[in-house]
């Protein structure tokens, strides 16, 4: 008996096309062209999450870098102290602190002096 894929094809096409809801043109209506976007965006998505995270500890560097440098310090001596001192707060809530809580930022400079 011979068997026929339009079901399975059908399913995939479908599959495809929803993914690419948001492109245009050719991208979005083409099986061939979109399948082609898909995966392009799919390495791009895998690269980028990685690359997000670099940012954002490159971010919190200067956040915490801008406040420390307000009370006099560099943001290696910094860093070096909070490591001596046994206070383990990661750079993600330093970086909080020096923008939403200055008092509080101030307050763990004090402490480290």
């Amino acid at each position: 008996m011979r068997v026929k894929k339009g079901v399975t094809a059908h399913n995939r096409h479908k599959k495809v096309r929803k993914a690419t809801k948001g492109m245009i043109k050719s991208r979005r209506s083409s099986y061939r062209l979109g399948k082609q976007a898909l995966i392009r965006a799919l390495q791009y998505a895998y690269r980028d999450r990685r690359t997000r995270k670099r940012a954002m500890r490159q971010l919190w560097t200067i956040r915490i870098n801008a406040a420390a440098r307000e009370h006099g310090i560099k943001y290696s001596e910094f860093i070096a102290k909070l490591q001596k001192s046994k206070i383990e707060l990661n750079r993600k809530s330093l970086a909080e602190l020096a923008v939403h809580e200055p008092q509080a930022f101030s307050a763990v400079v004090k402490s480290l002096k």
